[in-house]
């Protein structure tokens, strides 16, 4: 059986504050994109994991992928599986892939072996894998809280809207990230901020780690200005970096000359 973890993108990202644990609250919207990984899994006589596209590093434990089998596996009597992931969402690119990975592995293995495990026990489990993983098992738009992982529930419709994504060349570390960002609570929640206009978004839905990570990167930041050149309504990093994205009511032209595969996807709505 084959599936497809799909990548998100951050639609404004305050760091409100450092909690007492060492990490931070933060307001976002996470919204699906239509970037895709593949993931299979097979029956076999013993467990193997495997990998394909963009280089995955580390042993094979220590991926998502394999942490969600591993982690269902303590709770159910699940078989031995040849598991293959090709990769091809980027990483250090505040995309979510491999948080997607590790909840779709999750959702295809209750998917397989009927386990009927409710989507609210599915996000307990993922939330024991990482902070943004949750929000993969409902896969729709959500303003979250807390760590990332306190969801409710958006009507927010992009349709209509095209939404250029392009991954720099370079990698941006989410620790340095935090690192260097200065937690402050915005004068008006995000989740008032996304009601209105998306051509009123630019001045006022903003992503905080943009600032510290374009001294870092002046190339990311140079990017974002490239969109709105280009005719971008609103443009944004996405998470801790390093994408960008702009949305477009209609892409100009030659767009594949400027941003060469495999650095660009473009789509509606999911």
């Amino acid at each position: 059986m084959v599936r497809f973890p799909n990548a998100k993108i951050n639609i404004g990202l305050y760091i409100t504050e450092k909690r007492p644990d060492g990490f931070h609250n933060l307001e976002t919207v996470f919204f699906p994109v239509d970037w895709c990984d593949a993931l299979e899994i097979a029956d076999a006589g013993e467990v193997q994991f495997s990998s394909s596209g963009i280089l995955v590093s580390g042993d094979a434990e220590s991926n998502l992928v394999m942490k969600a089998y591993r982690m269902l596996q303590n709770d159910f009597s699940l078989p031995a599986l040849k598991i293959h992931l090709h990769k091809q969402i980027p990483f250090g690119a505040g995309l979510g892939g491999g948080s997607s990975d590790g909840a779709f592995m999750l959702s295809l293995l209750n998917h397989q072996f009927n386990l009927n495990i409710s989507e609210d026990k599915l996000e307990q489990y993922a939330a024991r894998l990482g902070s943004d993983c949750p929000f993969f098992i409902r896969n729709t738009p959500v303003f979250a809280s807390g760590r990332g992982e306190i969801m409710e529930p958006l009507q927010l419709s992009l349709n209509g809207w095209f939404i250029l994504l392009v991954k720099p060349p370079v990698e941006v570390a989410t620790a340095k990230a935090f690192q260097l960002v200065v937690p402050s609570k915005p004068a008006i929640s995000l989740k008032n901020l996304i009601q209105l206009p998306v051509q009123e978004w630019k001045d006022c839905v903003i992503n905080q780690f943009e600032s510290s990570v374009f001294q870092q990167y002046p190339e990311i930041g140079e990017l974002k200005q490239l969109m709105y050149d280009l005719g971008a309504t609103y443009a944004s990093m996405s998470g801790s970096g390093s994408s960008v994205f702009g949305l477009f009511r209609q892409l100009p032209d030659g767009i594949k000359s400027l941003f060469p595969a495999p650095f660009l996807t473009f789509s509606q709505e999911l």
